[in-house]
């Protein structure tokens, strides 16, 4: 694992949501987790991770100086911030594009390298062809902010969106130039290969998300557990020629702590 540099993610440290206000107030309804962050970053830092990827909700609860001093003194980077939208909707997409463009902008001020955004809603009538050039489109505008701001963006495909499975892993990357970042359990959960997938988008890929996959009943696992060998995933990397951060994540887990330990003793293991 020498040439990845590892990181975890804080969404599991309470439940997970939006800001209510989105319901009528787009502008208002980023990601969070609804727990103590300052516990998160103790537990990462213990757990031995580098770095740390916070929802956009969480990032701009804390000033830029009250964030540097908590990853300061936990010894972590923030290394990506996650968004998302609709993305498909022309009336309220400059209304998410700006959410994206406050995270972004804090994201920057401390020195993260990348900007992760999921999405693509799915309509209640169906999935509709052109909501794919409309994703795409949105895609290539967040990743204009983020160059804007030196940060390097990618799509997440996310269960309950238009994009889940390979064929539309494919089919929206053909549309958009934004970076590609695999979930791995969210693609397994789809249907898909994630080593094949990494292998299939290599030339895209510069930031990973990886998870545990338990099918029946679901749960997102951590790395030593569930029904996705990451063995096959850790050796694609390998072979497509991999370097950088990489961010292991559980949604949710009795025991934070626990769940970021078992994963990290299992990649040190890989």
């Amino acid at each position: 694992m020498t040439d990845f540099k590892l990181a975890y993610h804080a969404n599991c440290w309470g439940d997970l949501g939006g800001n209510a206000a989105g319901v009528t107030s787009i502008t208002q309804l980023s990601y969070r987790t609804f727990g103590d962050m300052r516990r998160a970053f103790e537990d990462i830092a213990r757990a031995g991770y580098e770095g740390v990827e916070l929802f956009d909700g969480n990032l701009l609860d804390f000033s830029v100086s009250d964030m540097r001093s908590l990853l300061t003194d936990h010894g972590l980077s923030l290394v990506a911030t996650y968004a998302g939208g609709n993305f498909i909707f022309d009336d309220i997409l400059p209304e998410e594009l700006a959410r994206v463009t406050r995270a972004a902008d804090r994201a920057a001020e401390l020195g993260a390298p990348h900007l992760v955004v999921g999405g693509g809603a799915r309509r209640f009538d169906g999935v509709r062809e052109a909501d794919y050039h409309k994703l795409a489109a949105a895609l290539d505008r967040v990743k204009e902010i983020a160059d804007g701001r030196g940060l390097r963006a990618h799509y997440h495909p996310h269960l309950s969106t238009i994009v889940e499975g390979p064929g539309e892993v494919a089919k929206i990357l053909s549309m958009t130039s934004i970076d590609f970042c695999p979930d791995t359990a969210h693609l397994a959960a789809a249907g898909g290969d994630p080593a094949k997938l990494i292998r299939d988008h290599s030339t895209r890929i510069s930031y990973i998300h990886l998870k545990g996959l338990q099918r029946e009943p679901f749960a997102f696992t951590p790395l030593d557990r569930g029904d996705v060998p990451t063995e096959g995933i850790i050796a694609a990397m390998r072979d497509v020629g991999f370097k950088g951060w990489v961010c292991a994540e559980l949604d949710a887990w009795a025991d934070p702590l626990e769940g970021a330990t078992a994963s990290m003793t299992y990649l040190k293991s890989a």
